[in-house]
């Protein structure tokens, strides 16, 4: 029976069983040796035995109180605010299994509060790096637009051309980040969609040649193309795209005309793997760990149009599609990427 799995249960039988053997010794003792006398002891024979036995039941149930009165206090402590208390369930039995529960709530509890912690901090975080991002293109538009209206009363067109441009950059820098914004949000909130099918990797990177191959002539830098041509992926070519053109666009960011930025691939039986090598300024070792943070930008860099969102947005394209990112960078050298997807059909 699982009620006697709790010691206080055992005892508190063994104690009534006891009794009942006691008196019944008793009483077939008095029985044996003076039947006539022996008749009138038997009521006080069965009333000293139900004392007995209510004296046995008053201790336990009198702990039991307690028990409960301890446990009801520990949870009153707890809706108070300690959230350090438990309830002592160091016993078995059906109560301590209900005490172990009550503890394992209050741990669960406590985690969904770190948790809501953690995601209002990153929320502060997140409105203040957005704040911080606005804040320098507005300002800059605010500028342009003065100077536009400035010029155009006075009929300067060219100095209006130029200020128009600038304030096209501006909107598109705020546009970008906004639009990177939206992709990592659902990616946390977990409303991404994965779609995935077979895709041919060499015509997937010969896209993001094209895509950026006005760029890199403006640049005078070089995008090669290095992997086979019946190279498959099962991903969702959208958003491996996305993954691999932000990162070819860092490489952008960071090389300097002359410069080559490598985008290589390949296959084996239970892998792809698609790297990105260029041989630019390189990441400082102290930063190299927090690039795939959010708005994170070094004190060395010399980037000033970046917003920050790139590597992260990568990051959380190939974790959706179960994969791992890696980079390795040397100063004055240039900057690998790597991302790694396991097959898990060949496994």
């Amino acid at each position: 029976m699982r009620v006697l799995t709790n010691q206080r249960v055992k005892i508190l039988f063994l104690r009534m069983v006891l009794c009942i053997l006691a008196f019944s010794a008793v009483t077939g003792l008095v029985s044996f040796l003076d039947l006539g006398k022996g008749i009138w002891l038997y009521p006080m024979m069965l009333l000293g035995m139900g004392a007995a036995m209510l004296a046995v039941c008053y201790r336990y149930f009198r702990e039991q109180d307690r028990i409960l009165r301890d446990a009801v206090a520990k949870i009153r402590a707890y809706i108070a605010g300690e959230r350090d208390v438990r309830i002592v369930c160091n016993e078995e039995g059906e109560i301590y299994r209900l005490f172990h529960e009550v503890n394992s709530l209050a741990a669960i509890l406590d985690a969904k509060a770190v948790n809501e912690q953690e995601a209002k901090r990153f929320l502060q975080n997140t409105i203040s790096d957005i704040s911080h991002q606005l804040k320098t293109p507005l300002a800059a538009l605010e500028i342009y637009n003065g100077i536009i209206q400035t010029e155009a009363a006075s009929g300067n067109l060219p100095t209006i051309q130029e200020f128009s441009n600038l304030s096209e950059q501006e909107l598109d820098r705020i546009e970008t980040l906004v639009q990177s914004l939206l992709k990592i949000t659902k990616f946390d909130a977990g409303t991404i969609v994965i779609e995935k099918a077979v895709e041919n990797l060499g015509e997937m990177m010969a896209d993001v040649k094209r895509h950026f191959a006005f760029r890199a002539g403006q640049e005078g830098k070089e995008i090669i193309l290095t992997g086979s041509d019946q190279s498959i992926f099962l991903c969702d070519r959208n958003w491996i795209l996305e993954a691999v053109d932000n990162i070819v666009k860092n490489a952008l960011d960071h090389t300097q005309r002359g410069d080559v930025i490598e985008i290589a691939w390949r296959q084996s039986a239970s892998a792809v793997q698609i790297r990105v090598r260029d041989n630019g300024s390189g990441i400082c070792p102290e930063d190299l760990h927090h690039i795939f943070k959010r708005f994170y930008r070094s004190r060395y860099s010399q980037d000033t149009q970046g917003i920050g969102l790139g590597l992260p947005l990568a990051k959380s394209v190939v974790e959706a599609h179960n994969g791992i990112i890696e980079a390795d960078s040397r100063p004055g050298e240039g900057t690998v990427f790597t991302m790694h997807f396991i097959i898990t059909t060949k496994l």
